[in-house]
C-alpha cells in the first residue's frame, strides 16, 4: 500500500519530525543525509531535558557486532563518552555477591540529557551539522505531510527512581535483584567519570517509589559503600508495549512514542535508534513501516515480553537461581544474554501465555484514522487493535 505522507516524502516537501530524543535526531540524520529538508519540534529548551544527565546503558548483547560499530557503519556519530562495562557485580536480596563478566563489553555506560560528553548531544551536533532545522520550545500539535512522531513515552510501564550525584567512586556497575528495593526489577548503580546514577528501576509498587529508593541507597551504602556528593532527585517512565501498527494516521511513530523498549529490563535506546533508521527508510524508500520494524524488530520484542513474564514470577528465591546458575562464574555473559533476546522455539511456545500475563499500562493509543494529523491523536477509534500484542 502506497501511504500519502510516503509519496510525499519522495518528492522535496519538508519532513517534520515531532521529538528530539535519539529516535527523532537519528531519523532527521538518515532523512538529511539523503538529501531531504528536515524540521525537528522538540517541545523543551533543549535536548535530553527529562533526562538530566542520567547515566544509562546502551546495551552491546543482542548482535555480534559491537553496538558503537554498528552505529559507525549506519553513518551515525559515536561522539559522545562511552565507558565499556565488561565487569560488574550483582547482589541478591540476601547480599550475596555474583561477578558478572564478559570478554567484551557487555553494554556502554553513556550519558543522557544535555552535557558536552551525552549521546543526546551528539546526535544534535550530527543533525545540525547536516543541515537539520532544529526547533526548541516548539511543541507540534498536527503534523501534515510527511513526518515522523517521536514524542517519547506515553504511560508507565515501570518507572526507575534515585538520584544523580558527583563521586569519587571507580567507574563501575552494580546490581540488586531484589523486591524489597524494586518490585519485579532492579536497583542499579553506574558510575562514569566522577557522576553516577543510583536508582531503583520497579515495575510495580509505584505508589511507594520514596521507600524502595529509601532502602536502594541504604543497601548500595552497606554493599559497595556508596559515596554521593550534591545528589539531585530523578526519576522516569517506561512504556513496553508492541503494537499492532505503529502509525498515528499516516505518520509512522518511533522509539518509546510506539512503545518500543526492552520489556525486559529497559534497555530501549538501540530500540529506539533502530526504530528511526527504519522510519526515515520508509519514507526514502517509499516502504511500509509496519512491515520494516515487524522483519527487524518484533521477535525481539516478542522474547522481551515472554523474558518480563518470566522474571517478573522468580520472586528474590527465583532472582538468586538466575544469578548463581546463569549468570555468575560465566566467562561470556554477554553470549547468554544474547540468547535469551534471540529468537527461539521456546519464546514462540511461551508467547500466547506471556501476552496473557502482561498487560501495558498505555490506554489512550494513538489513533488508526486516514486523516489523522494530531502528534498525540485522542480520538480513541481503533485503540483496542492497537493495544493489542502483535
Amino acid at each position: 500500500m502506497l501511504l500519502l505522507d510516503q509519496q510525499q516524502a519522495g518528492a522535496d516537501a519538508t519532513v517534520q519530525i515531532a521529538g528530539a530524543g535519539p529516535s527523532g535526531l537519528v531519523a532527521a540524520i538518515i532523512m538529511a543525509k539523503a538529501g531531504k529538508r528536515v524540521v525537528v519540534h522538540e517541545a523543551q529548551p533543549e535536548v535530553g531535558s527529562r533526562f538530566q544527565g542520567d547515566l544509562q546503558g546502551l546495551e552491546n548483547w543482542t548482535t555480534e557486532q559491537d553496538v558503537l560499530e554498528w552505529l559507525r557503519g549506519l553513518g551515525l556519530s559515536t561522539d559522545f563518552a562511552a565507558i565499556p562495562c565488561r565487569n560488574g557485580v550483582a547482589f541478591d536480596a540476601w547480599g550475596k555477591s555474583y561477578g558478572i563478566s564478559s570478554p567484551v563489553p557487555l553494554f556502554y555506560l553513556v550519558e543522557r540529557g544535555s552535557g558536552e560528553g551525552s549521546l543526546d548531544s551528539a546526535l544534535l551536533r550530527q543533525a545540525l551539522r547536516l543541515g537539520v532545522e532544529v526547533r526548541f520550545n516548539s511543541r507540534l500539535e498536527q503534523l501534515e505531510g510527511a513526518g515522523i512522531i517521536a514524542t517519547g513515552p506515553k504511560a508507565a510501564d515501570a518507572i526507575g527512581v534515585g538520584y544523580h550525584f558527583d563521586t569519587s567512586m571507580e567507574d563501575g556497575f552494580w546490581a540488586i535483584c531484589d523486591d524489597e528495593l524494586a518490585p519485579k526489577g532492579y536497583a542499579y548503580l553506574l558510575v562514569m567519570n566522577g557522576k553516577g546514577t543510583v536508582k531503583s528501576c520497579m515495575f510495580s509498587g509505584f505508589k511507594q517509589e520514596k521507600l524502595y529508593v529509601e532502602r536502594t541507597v541504604a543497601a548500595f551504602q552497606e554493599l559497595v559503600g556508596l559515596e554521593m556528593q550534591n545528589p539531585r532527585a530523578h526519576g522516569g517512565v517506561g512504556n513496553f508495549r508492541i503494537p499492532a501498527s505503529a502509525f498515528s494516521g499516516h505518520h509512522p511513530l518511533v522509539g518509546e512514542q510506539a512503545g518500543f523498549q526492552d520489556t525486559l529490563w529497559g534497555f530501549g535506546m538501540r530500540l529506539a535508534i533502530t526504530s528511526g533508521i527504519l522510519a526515515a527508510r520508509s519514507l526514502l524508500e517509499n516502504k511500509n513501516y509496519d512491515d520494516f520494524w515487524h522483519q527487524n524488530m518484533q521477535s525481539q520484542l516478542q522474547a522481551s515480553v515472554v523474558n518480563r513474564v518470566i522474571y517478573g514470577a522468580l520472586g528474590n528465591r527465583g532472582y538468586r537461581w538466575l544469578l548463581l546458575r546463569q549468570l555468575a562464574g560465566k566467562t561470556d555473559v554477554r553470549h547468554f544474554l544474547r540468547g535469551i533476546y534471540a529468537p527461539s522455539w521456546w519464546h514462540s511456545a511461551l508467547l500466547p501465555w506471556a501476552q496473557r500475563h502482561y498487560q501495558s499500562s498505555r490506554k489512550d493509543s494513538s489513533c488508526d484514522h486516514v486523516d489523522c494529523t494530531c502528534v498525540w491523536c485522542r480520538h480513541g477509534h481503533g485503540a483496542a487493535a492497537l493495544d493489542e500484542q502483535g
